[in-house]
């Protein structure tokens, strides 16, 4: 197989995401978020707003996780903690299908994407609030 029919195959992509995920959790794990001087990416609607989007919280949600600090991860981000194991399973899917030489892409109906805007505005409008 050439290197380039490797980057082509339907598992590159998810398999790529996966190795990027564990090493990010790699860095992650033994970099806790809550104490400020760390290497990590900020919020960009936060700095330009001052206000926490749907997903602030997430990266001290993941730290939380894996370090087994389940009630200061639902503090950290309620919502994000919810869809996390949709969004795992969406990734293993896409893993599983590529491996099986097939590609695949989630398809969400209009009505479906306005439910996720609708409590992505709801939970930045609350959280906000509070």
């Amino acid at each position: 197989m050439s290197p380039q029919s490797v980057l082509r195959h339907p598992a590159a992509a998810p398999l790529a995401v996966l190795a990027a995920g564990a090493a990010g959790a790699g860095y992650l794990y033994v970099t806790d978020p809550h104490e400020p001087g760390h290497v990590l990416p900020q919020c960009p609607f936060r700095l330009l707003t001052g206000l926490l989007c749907p997903a602030c919280g997430g990266t001290r949600m993941v730290y939380d996780l894996m370090h087994g600090h389940f009630t200061e991860a639902w503090l950290d981000n309620r919502a994000l903690l919810l869809a996390s194991p949709y969004a795992l399973a969406l990734l293993g899917r896409w893993a599983v299908e590529g491996l099986r030489g097939r590609r695949w892409q989630p398809q969400l109906s209009t009505r479906a994407q306005v439910l996720v805007l609708a409590l992505a505005v709801a939970w930045t409008v609350v959280r906000n609030a509070f």
